[in-house]
């Protein structure tokens, strides 16, 4: 099964979301409406919080967690993800916190309380340790990342056009599924 409780806590979907059968979701774990679940991904609130902002993509393998409350992190890490957001394929978040309009490229690792601001690209492999922020409007690269650059008006533009093509891929797979138990 695609979609499971843990303990009390069943994930909750927004409309028209869409989550491949081969994904899972356990747990305490919100998704926004029009949210895309690619294939082999894992979503997995189990010991805390998980919620994935509206027309937000989470593609082919990546993997959510989050980090419980316990001795070393007193109330652990959430996992927040804003609107328009692209996980690229094998992505890696970790109890981190992402804003609106980011790019998360793929084999990208975001550990425990970190922070990426809004319109921010992460770099394909680029590691981002706990606890790091990175400021809006910024291309980032490396590991651990660094800034390289502002970013262009193009990438600017890229992001809502990324957000954009997912969505529109979200709603094909949707109509040639249907019915769909998920919508």
């Amino acid at each position: 099964m695609t979609i499971r409780a843990y303990r009390d806590k069943t994930p909750v979907l927004g409309n028209d979301v869409y989550i491949d059968e081969t994904a899972l979701v356990i747990g305490d774990v919100v998704l926004g409406d029009d949210v895309s679940i690619w294939p082999m991904t894992v979503v997995r609130g189990d010991v805390n919080r998980i919620e994935i902002g509206r027309a937000t993509n989470i593609q082919d393998s990546c993997v959510l967690h989050v980090t419980h409350g316990g001795e070393f992190s007193p109330e652990g890490f959430e996992l927040n993800l804003g609107v328009e957001v692209t996980v690229g394929h094998g992505v890696v978040l970790h109890g981190c916190r992402i804003g609106d309009h980011c790019l998360i490229g793929i084999g990208a690792i975001v550990m425990d309380g970190a922070v990426i601001e809004d319109q921010v690209i992460v770099g394909a492999g680029g590691l981002v340790p706990p606890g790091k922020r990175l400021e809006s409007g910024y291309l980032y690269v490396g590991s651990p990342v660094r800034p390289i650059r502002v970013l262009s008006d193009m990438e600017r533009e890229f992001l809502l056009y990324s957000a954009k093509h997912y969505l529109l891929l979200k709603n094909d797979y949707l109509t040639a599924q249907s019915p769909h138990p998920y919508s």
